[in-house]
């Protein structure tokens, strides 16, 4: 067992400013672009022999991003009030011109011809990419190790893991290794690493980041930012959201806007979920997350037991989920798949045994779910959960060690069924276990409310009950 210890302890100052600060320090000179990163590209090389959160570093491309700004924020002329914050992308989105590995030495890198929306957006708004975060083979498990890239380990504690499929994201959030993170989630992606790393991910609602190419996994693959504070998380978001002609998936109407109205933890409607459709809950995370429940109770919030509406919300993931493995797997050339991650390979053989009928009948009863879903969030104004059922365990591993469970999916009960229903879902710390492993707090909102989910999510850090 390693000994506990804080991500951010021995990060210098510029490594550890938000955002706001950043810009603030930009336009009255007080700092610069190009010192910020040189020194977030130097902590990205410091934690990576030990925690891996990258397959790239991109010193060059970095560095010219960030003369760049320097210049206009000289002469006062930024492409937006982040221009200039250092960010990184996972390793499964296009960046123009870069190699996207995708997890994966097993087959060739894509050498994409142009950005995904979201990359295009933050681009646009002037971000200085430092480099590629590291993911398991095709985003396949809520895990990060792969056999081309090796394991991704947790900065509280290296022995465990950072959760995934986003690891690498999450660890230099947690670091200082840059201020935005973008991540996909299409299972707990997002929620499930943020949680295991104590920062903040936000699950947006489906379509709210347009996403190219589209993702073989299909509508339960989101795109979303991962940060050190809620503030952040909101002015990344409103970075990368909005329409996009490449994204099909995305619907013509309107989502609600990003401003919401500040919200008081009192008066509050929260449901309480506390039972996953799948696993068991470890004792210190429930223990933790009733304390924080009762906390807001005693805020003034109204709380309610909640449980999911649904029936066999596993096995109607795990349909989705292996038979989006299958179509990911055909798209390799046979005499290359023997090299994959044997765990990938599994859940693609038994996606393509799936049936047609089975398929459309997981689809069917996911779609009667997202109705309930629907009509529950219209009850109350979030529900709150675990943001993982377990703490982060041995690095390296699919399951806990000793736990019976067979498929990473087993233990991820609080995240792929907001998968399902689409809705916008944020992970805030909520404290550690006694060993150091750090627990979440996930916050559930009805679908186009991602503002208002981030507006609660600040509420419940500022009345201070993330430490009742």
């Amino acid at each position: 067992m390693s000994t506990p210890r804080e991500p951010l302890a021995d990060a210098e100052p510029l490594c550890r400013m938000s955002a706001a600060e950043l810009s603030e320090g930009y336009a009255s000179g007080r700092i610069s672009p190009v010192e910020v990163a040189r020194a977030t590209l130097a902590r990205a090389e410091a934690i990576q022999p030990e925690l891996n959160a990258f397959t790239r570093i991109d010193h060059d491309g970095a560095l010219a991003a960030a003369e760049a700004s320097q210049r206009r924020w000289a002469a006062k002329e930024p492409l937006s009030p982040v221009d200039g914050v250092p960010a990184t992308i996972k390793d499964i989105v296009w960046i123009k011109d870069q190699a996207v590995r995708y997890g994966t030495v097993a087959v060739p890198a894509v050498e994409a011809d142009q950005d995904a929306p979201a990359v295009q957006r933050m681009r646009e708004a002037g971000l200085v990419f430092l480099g590629l975060t590291t993911t398991p083979e095709f985003g396949w498990k809520a895990l990060t190790d792969s056999p081309g890239f090796g394991i991704t380990r947790n900065p509280h504690r290296p022995d465990v893991t950072p959760g995934g499929s986003s690891g690498g994201a999450a660890v230099a959030a947690a670091c200082g290794a840059g201020v935005f993170h973008l991540g996909t989630d299409g299972g707990g992606s997002i929620r499930i690493p943020s949680t295991f790393t104590g920062i903040v991910g936000l699950k947006p609602s489906f379509g709210r980041v347009a996403a190219y190419p589209a993702s073989p996994f299909g509508t339960v693959a989101h795109i979303g930012p991962m940060t050190r504070t809620v503030a952040d998380a909101k002015a990344m978001l409103a970075v990368m959201a909005g329409p996009d002609p490449r994204d099909w998936y995305q619907q013509p109407g309107q989502f609600p806007g990003l401003h919401a109205p500040a919200e008081k933890v009192a008066g509050l409607k929260i449901g309480y979920w506390s039972n996953p459709p799948s696993g068991s809950v470890h004792p210190e995370v429930a223990a933790r997350i009733e304390r924080v429940v009762r906390a807001l109770e005693a805020a003034g919030a109204v709380i309610e037991p909640f449980e999911l509406p649904g029936q066999d919300l596993h096995a109607v993931f795990q349909t989705l989920w292996f038979a989006g493995a299958a179509a990911r797997r055909e798209m390799v050339p046979a005499g290359q798949r023997a090299a994959h991650d044997p765990g990938f390979q599994e859940i693609a053989e038994a996606g393509l045994r799936i049936g047609a009928a089975d398929y459309i009948r997981a689809s069917s009863a996911r779609a009667t779910f997202g109705i309930a879903m629907d009509a529950a969030l219209a009850r109350y104004d979030a529900l709150v959960s675990p943001g993982a059922a377990i703490p982060p365990f041995t690095a390296g591993l699919e399951v806990p060690e000793g736990s019976g469970l067979a498929r990473w999916t087993e233990w991820a009960g609080f995240s792929y069924p907001i998968n399902m229903t689409q809705q916008p879902a944020a992970v805030i710390p909520a404290g550690k276990t006694d060993d150091g492993r750090p627990i979440g707090l996930q916050i559930v909102g009805a679908r186009g409310e991602d503002a208002r989910v981030l507006e609660i999510a600040q509420s419940f850090q500022e009345a201070g009950v993330m430490q009742g």
